[in-house]
């Protein structure tokens, strides 16, 4: 970017999922997509698109319905913000508690998700919506690596 140009403006990308574990793969494409149109410093993909399926699936999971979910990535000059909406108003468990003394049991399948979020978000939590609530993480951005001088 010129040095005489202003920080970039917010992007903001909104997508209609499935109720279904397909909506898993689209949302990772979609927040891999939405993160290639930085121009400026970029947030970490691959933890962007491992926490965005976990938000997704979990909504998946624990929400009944056909009520599609809704995958909200936003961009911002400190990195990005991915919002799942879902249909049920109740909180994920403990989120936003880092003191949780109750861990994942290492033999089971399931029960890791909120703890990887906690674990490799900026920040995170949930706010209730007109049609349910919204589970959030950000991340933050950056720097671009330079290629070597010769």
């Amino acid at each position: 970017m010129p040095p005489s140009a202003g920080p970039p403006t917010p992007a903001l990308w909104r997508l209609a999922l499935p109720h279904t574990a397909a909506a898993v793969p689209v949302a990772r494409a979609l927040v891999r997509t939405a993160l290639a149109e930085i121009e400026s410093p970029a947030t970490d993909t691959d933890t962007a698109e491992l926490l965005t399926a976990e938000l997704v699936a979990n909504a998946v999971e624990h929400t009944t319905g056909e009520t599609p979910i809704e995958l909200v990535v936003e961009l911002l000059e400190t990195g990005c913000q991915v919002e799942v909406h879902d249909p049920d108003p109740s909180p994920p468990a403990d989120l936003t508690n880092p003191d949780d003394p109750r861990m994942p049991d290492p033999w089971q399948e399931h029960g890791r998700g909120l703890l990887l979020i906690r674990t490799l978000s900026a920040s995170c939590g949930h706010r209730p919506t007109e049609s349910g609530k919204a589970v959030w993480f950000t991340l933050p951005a950056v720097p671009r690596q330079r290629p070597p001088s010769e």
